[in-house]
């Protein structure tokens, strides 16, 4: 089977046009696996049809308009038995575990071998469905340390989950990493509390006593915004946070250049379970040279190498947050030293470097298979 390529069913909900960083790992992996012979079966989302021409894969849609989210996936789920008939994949590659049922049908009707992709909060949202799909795929591949975890914990088979981690898309020109201006940065959507933004408006007053030039860079909206505006008044730092909202991906780069310190103390959510499986976004801004500040929880523990790439903080704690910021936007030297780490990180998690690690799993999963 090595001397051809792959046939590979992914099935997910979740791919672009749509954003988020499950659909960026997924699209990237298809684009960057030359090996594979990729059919990608995903929900209807507007702008698709162009997204779908501009891609260049094979690229099928279930309709979803104004559907039900739990309908769409029952959908997506009945559509794989269709086309998995007609393509006759290798491996099925199930993006989400909302698209498992489809793959556990397949694997015991045809021993057609599938692989789970796992990133975390779905052990919080979904877990009975998180632990069946661990439990039956031939392997499962997680974002991190952390969601590894969860998925053994879950009852997934231990020799059959791989850590692979995301990757990132590293720049033409590689960064400067001389000082810059200083600058709190964080790109995420305003969906959920976790991710820390809160905590970062109760630093930021303790940060602009010491360092009065001190700004804040949110990139990114959502439902969340409201309640963040809400928080930056009643602290009074309308005048040192610039709400952005969505940005164009090429603006969103220019702050990465800019900024001295990319800024997300993502937590995990109450009850325990879940939150940043890993943080496709430290490894952007590790890419463009800039160290981070995250959370010491969770997946972003793989992201970011505390006192090398960054810094960990307790995540609810805005003391030693505003410690953490105020330290590394004073100190351009170390900055600059941890920010050229970051990027060296970054390298070893190009895209292509990353899409090779799914495709010999994948081979690896088809091949016993085909040996039994």
């Amino acid at each position: 089977m090595s001397g051809r390529a792959l046939r590979v069913l992914l099935v997910t909900p979740d791919f672009p046009p749509a954003k988020g960083g499950i659909q960026l790992l997924l699209e990237q992996v298809v684009r960057h696996a030359p090996g594979l012979e990729v059919r990608v079966l995903t929900l209807g989302e507007v702008g698709a049809e162009a997204f779908d021409r501009e891609i260049g894969l094979d690229v099928r849609r279930v309709a979803s308009a104004g559907m039900d989210r739990r309908l769409a996936a029952l959908g997506l789920n009945l559509a794989s038995l269709r086309e998995a008939l007609a393509f006759r994949p290798d491996a099925i590659l199930s993006g989400h575990v909302v698209a498992s049922l489809g793959a556990i049908a397949l694997r015991r009707a045809l021993r057609v071998p599938f692989v789970q992709y796992v990133h975390a909060d779905e052990f919080r949202v979904r877990a009975r469905l998180s632990a069946a799909a661990v439990r039956a795929a031939d392997a499962t591949i997680a974002v991190s340390s952390y969601t590894r975890e969860m998925a053994v914990g879950a009852g997934a088979p231990p020799r059959r989950v791989r850590v692979i981690h995301p990757g990132v898309e590293l720049p033409a020109q590689a960064p400067a990493l001389g000082a810059r201006q200083p600058l709190l940065l964080t790109v995420a959507t305003l969906l959920f509390r976790y991710k820390g933004h809160d905590v970062i408006v109760r630093a930021l007053p303790l940060i602009r006593a010491r360092l009065p030039r001190a700004r804040w860079v949110v990139v990114g909206d959502g439902p969340f915004r409201p309640a963040l505006q809400s928080a930056i008044r009643a602290y009074g730092l309308e005048g040192a946070v610039d709400l952005l909202g969505r940005v164009a991906d090429a603006e969103r780069d220019a702050w990465l250049d800019r900024a001295a310190v990319f800024c997300m103390p993502s937590r995990v959510p109450a009850g325990g379970v879940g939150g940043e499986g890993f943080g496709i976004a430290y490894l952007e801004a590790a890419a463009h040279g800039m160290p981070s500040i995250a959370g010491d929880v969770a997946g972003a523990r793989d992201a970011v190498t505390d006192g090398e790439t960054g810094l960990l903080v307790d995540p609810a704690d805005h003391l030693a947050l505003a410690t953490a910021a105020t330290g590394l936007l004073a100190d351009a030297d170390r900055a600059a030293a941890m920010g050229a780490a970051a990027r060296r990180n970054a390298e070893r998690h190009a895209w292509p470097l990353v899409a090779g690690r799914v495709e010999t799993l994948l081979r690896e999963v088809a091949g016993r298979k085909a040996a039994a």
